[in-house]
């Protein structure tokens, strides 16, 4: 069970449900000529996955001592596992996920984009021991791997089926995954300077210069409601110009991610203790689930697209 807890097991069902959205509800629908079959994107979440536990489970090797201070009943590594079964851990589930990438890699005939899984994760080591510390440059860093795992999708799915006759729709689908992969990065790089206003305690005893050390917790607290009100806006005019005319589209943007992004914006403006923040952080994540699963609707936006380009 503690191994489990290690591996955050809800992220994770989280980046498998994001995956498969995209696949089952976006590009499926549109009937385009696809690089991935069932067994295949089966390997690629896989691959995901298991780089995405390995790098959870560095992370937390990495923040022992922080982890003391700023959840001391919830430490696992050095408590509940030992230090060395986790850096086991972190290999097996590592090695896992690149060789299932090389699966993939070769399974669209593109072998040497196996390189992509390692590279993904010596990014995700350099952030758990390098970069994590720095200010802002490791939020941006996580939120990009976070936003990859919707760009992997058009680089192993979309990319090797491209054919004159599907240009145009392959290109919609393309745009519309590198929207939605932009929304992750965004939303999710909210979220990390939340969870490091709620971490500030440990960070500081740890010397990690992360933005609410470097600023203190109420101007860094001023960032993300600043960042949480153009997300409002973002949303609000994309709606209005793009989705007018889609209303059951346009009301989900509106109610069930504009909504809760307004809420966020009223409760981070009074925040002042750590569950306000993790309340906050727990509220970021289910909007960026909300977003995701807005693709649901937008295949049929897609098609009607692609029909009046015709």
């Amino acid at each position: 069970m503690s191994i489990l807890k290690l591996l955050r097991p809800i992220n994770l069902l989280l980046l498998i449900l994001v995956q498969c959205v995209v696949k089952l509800a976006l590009l499926e629908p549109l009937n385009i000529t696809l690089g991935l079959n069932t067994y295949s994107f089966i390997a690629l979440v896989i691959a995901t996955v298991c780089i995405a536990a390995g790098g959870n489970v560095i992370n937390d090797i990495n923040d022992i001592e922080i982890d003391k201070v700023n959840k001391p009943k919830k430490v696992i590594v050095g408590q509940k596992v030992s230090e060395k079964t986790a850096n086991y851990l972190y290999i097996a589930l590592t090695f896992i996920g690149v060789c299932a990438g090389f699966y993939v890699a070769n399974a669209i005939g593109k072998p040497s984009f196996a390189i992509i899984f390692i590279i993904i994760s010596a990014l995700l080591n350099f952030y758990a021991t390098q970069l994590k510390e720095k200010l802002v440059l490791g939020n941006v860093l996580v939120s990009f791997l976070v936003a990859s795992s919707l760009i992997i999708l058009i680089i192993f799915d979309v990319f090797p089926g491209l054919n004159e006759q599907e240009r145009d729709t392959q290109l919609l689908a393309t745009k519309t995954i590198l929207l939605y992969a932009g929304f992750a990065f965004y939303i999710n790089l909210m979220r990390e300077i939340v969870k490091d206003i709620q971490d500030v305690n440990g960070d500081q005893k740890g010397d990690k210069n992360t933005l609410a050390v470097a600023i203190g917790r109420k101007r860094a607290r001023n960032v993300a409601f600043v960042m949480g009100i153009i997300a409002i806006v973002v949303i609000l005019g994309f709606t209005y110009f793009y989705l007018y005319q889609y209303r059951t589209v346009a009301f989900y943007f509106v109610f069930l991610i504009g909504g809760p992004l307004l809420v966020f914006c009223i409760r981070a403006f009074s925040a002042k203790r750590e569950k306000d923040f993790k309340i906050l952080s727990l509220l970021l994540k289910l909007i960026m689930l909300a977003g995701i699963c807005s693709l649901i609707f937008y295949a049929e936006i897609l098609n009607y697209e692609s029909i009046t380009l015709q």
